[in-house]
């Protein structure tokens, strides 16, 4: 009777080598043609308006509602529950009319 380790299948010498696969794709470090290399502005945004303020509401089944407002000026808030959450609603789009990003404040009163 033959112990497995005395079998030459078993040890590393009897391991079959798989057929090497082709290779997919070109070289590392080799460009595809056609293939711009500047990014180019999205097409979308080109009159002249980009976002400035966001409001994240969750709201998931069964859980706390959640939200937060968060504008480029540096406004950052958050509120959890129902209650601050509808305030904090408001108070997001009071900023979004004070905001000095949307409403620049310069030259408006002028003495």
């Amino acid at each position: 009777m033959t112990k497995p380790s005395d079998n030459p299948a078993n040890g590393p010498q009897g391991a079959v080598q798989a057929a090497p696969q082709a290779a997919v794709g070109e070289p590392k470090g080799v460009a595809r043609k056609g293939v711009l290399s500047t990014l180019r502005p999205d097409s979308q945004a080109g009159d002249g308006r980009y976002p400035v303020a966001w409001l994240h509401i969750r709201a998931p089944h069964g859980a706390t509602r959640s939200a937060t407002s968060t504008c480029l000026c540096g406004w950052h808030r958050s509120a959890a529950g129902r209650k601050r959450v509808l305030a904090l609603i408001t108070d997001h789009t009071a900023h979004r009319d004070n905001c000095p990003l949307r409403n620049p404040q310069e030259g408006r009163h002028a003495a």
